[in-house]
């Protein structure tokens, strides 16, 4: 890889521009989350199960991405902690949905009450002009779509 190459500048500019916000936002989020007592992803995992009620363990690990080994830890951890309840479904003894209790319902409120990365971002973006917002969602998204395109970019030799 030239670094010295302007498109191999810009396009690092880039990673690190994405890798900051999201950095950001992360800490916003994980300290949301501990003030509830909660970890980043048991906070994001109870948010789930109470927007999606009867949510199976399959369901959480493709919505949310994460190995279903990780999953698993955390709606133990949650369980015990008295947050979510599992129901195992009599017709497929296999098949287990996960709901809130009353505790982790009033946890996931408070969660969204104080959604701190949401705040920020509302707030930064108060300051910039509509049409730029806009503008940047729509780069955003065709941005990702060429990222998700893995055979454009596997076969394109980078090195000069």
């Amino acid at each position: 890889m030239n670094y010295k190459d302007p498109k191999v500048k810009q396009a690092g500019e880039i990673v690190q521009s994405f890798m900051k916000i999201s950095r950001v936002l992360t800490k916003l989020t994980s300290r949301n989350a501990e003030s509830l007592g909660l970890t980043l992803q048991q906070m994001g995992i109870l948010n789930l199960i109470s927007a999606n009620p009867e949510i199976t363990l399959k369901g959480i690990t493709d919505k949310l991405q994460l190995p279903k080994s990780t999953v698993s830890i955390n709606v133990d951890n949650l369980v015990n902690l008295e947050i979510i309840n599992r129901k195992v479904i009599e017709e497929n003894r296999r098949e287990i949905h996960l709901t809130s209790t009353e505790k982790g319902k009033e946890l996931s409120k408070k969660s969204c009450q104080n959604a701190l990365s949401y705040k920020a971002m509302i707030l930064a973006l108060e300051k910039i002009p509509k049409e730029d917002i806009q503008v940047l969602i729509k780069i955003h998204n065709k941005l990702l779509s060429y990222l998700q395109d893995k055979g454009e970019w596997r076969c394109t030799p980078f090195e000069s």
